[in-house]
């Protein structure tokens, strides 16, 4: 496990982004989306070996990675399920500013883990 700044209570240690680390993480943060987590990953390593490079594994890894910061993190993981409560709201400003933290969550997410 990778060390990280400091964002409030964390559910776990950010893992370090291989499959087993992964799961392990997810298996804590996210049991319910251990199945996921594996059709995506076959789909990953079917495609690597069908395009003959390494990036579908690389992009499935940054996803998982990504989504894991979001679930380890409460304070992520309550701005996140806001935006996405909002994102279809009746009033359309609100569901822009759904949109637009939605996006600033995911992005928070992924250079969090870049780091």
């Amino acid at each position: 496990m990778s060390t990280q700044a400091d964002h409030g209570h964390e559910l776990v240690p950010r893992p370090e982004q291989t499959p087993d680390a992964l799961r392990a993480a997810l298996a804590v943060v996210a049991p319910g989306r251990l199945p996921e987590m594996q059709q995506t990953k076959e789909e990953a390593f079917a495609k690597a070996l069908e395009w003959q490079s390494l990036s579908p594994v690389h992009s499935w890894a940054l996803a998982w990675a990504r989504d894991i910061e979001i679930a380890r993190r409460p304070d992520l993981a309550a701005r996140h399920s806001r935006a996405k409560d909002n994102l279809e709201h009746e009033n359309a400003d609100v569901a822009r500013d759904a949109l637009r933290e939605l996006s600033a969550v995911l992005d928070e997410a992924v250079k969090a883990v870049h780091t």
